[in-house]
């Protein structure tokens, strides 16, 4: 008797950590791993439908659009961006960032409007979404770099006189308030972040709780220790607050009133971090990455007004 309640105490922790690890890299897999197909919307979005595909038909009906390559001769590294040049020649760029498990193509709706308002349009596909390489996604931690590039690209097509805004939505607005902690070239003069997370790590926490019922502890820190060995960066490095801080240029925080996939909460979290100049709009009944859709006129006079404000900011050297 003695001997099998020694064994069971022995077996007991081998058989949880056995467990722990077959879920979490059943969790990094089901998170991380590379997207070929873009995933159904939720129900709640399909009432948007037509004004969805109205706008990928739209993109795929322009004629001069230009596809850009980063890292062109190295496949495993290549990435992907489609370029819709304005109607009437400009120097005025937006660079639009894609959510989660999406495209540069999904995010065509948002490539009209800037269009509509005379801007030129680079829409990338990150790592491991789209026609991009990549095996993991990363939450816009390395992609970070990617737009760094991307940037550069623009400056290059158009000229030392180009001005440039980011905009991205759910990981994509992350992804531009990560962007928004490097050294940036002056020809960067706005950032517009729709309902991005304040880091990964608080995000997973919650959704793990919030959709599967499972704790933070020891989940999130296994899958982070498999994020490491794979991807080379700890998920607690991938902070948009901390980005924030370092911050320097005009930005509007945008976010859905009635979002429960990234919290509003975490609005208050991003808006706080930077001493920049800064707006905010919390858009009343909006869910997750709704705002646009709720009412995209409106949506369109927002952003116009913001960067009517701050197109011609000039940053300090």
């Amino acid at each position: 008797m003695g001997k099998k309640t020694n064994l069971t105490k022995i077996a007991a922790p081998v058989i949880l950590a056995a467990g722990v690890a077959t879920v979490s890299e059943k969790l990094f897999s089901f998170v991380f791993d590379r997207v070929d197909k873009v995933p159904a919307t939720s129900a709640d979005k399909q009432q948007y439908a037509e004004s969805y595909f109205d706008g990928v038909d739209w993109l795929h009906d322009q004629p001069d659009t230009e596809q850009w390559l980063l890292n062109a001769n190295n496949k495993s590294k290549r990435l992907t961006s489609t370029y819709v040049p304005a109607e009437v020649r400009t120097t005025d760029t937006v660079i639009i960032a894609h959510g989660y498990k999406g495209n540069g193509e999904t995010m065509s709706s948002y490539a009209r409007m800037f269009h509509e308002l005379g801007y030129n349009v680079l829409l990338p596909d990150n790592r491991a979404h789209g026609s991009s390489a990549g095996k993991y996604i990363t939450f816009g931690w390395l992609d970070r770099l990617d737009y760094l590039n991307w940037i550069d690209k623009i400056i290059e097509k158009n000229g030392r006189n180009s001005r440039i805004v980011l905009f991205g939505v759910s990981m994509g607005g992350a992804t531009v308030e990560m962007v928004s902690g490097e050294t940036l070239p002056e020809q960067v003069r706005a950032i517009i972040a729709d309902c991005g997370y304040s880091n990964i790590g608080d995000e997973l926490s919650y959704l793990l709780k919030r959709t599967f019922h499972l704790p933070k502890y020891p989940l999130v820190p296994a899958v982070n220790l498999i994020n490491h060995r794979r991807q080379g960066f700890d998920l607690k490095s991938v902070s948009s607050v901390n980005q924030l801080k370092k911050n320097t240029r005009p930005i509007f925080f945008i976010h859905g009133e009635k979002d429960v996939y990234v919290p509003a909460e975490m609005l208050n979290e991003n808006f706080a971090a930077t001493s920049a100049p800064k707006e905010k709009w919390l858009v009343p009944n909006a869910t997750h990455a709704e705002s646009f859709w709720i009412n995209p006129e409106e949506y369109k006079q927002h952003v116009d007004a913001f960067l009517d404000e701050y197109l011609t900011y000039q940053p300090a050297k």
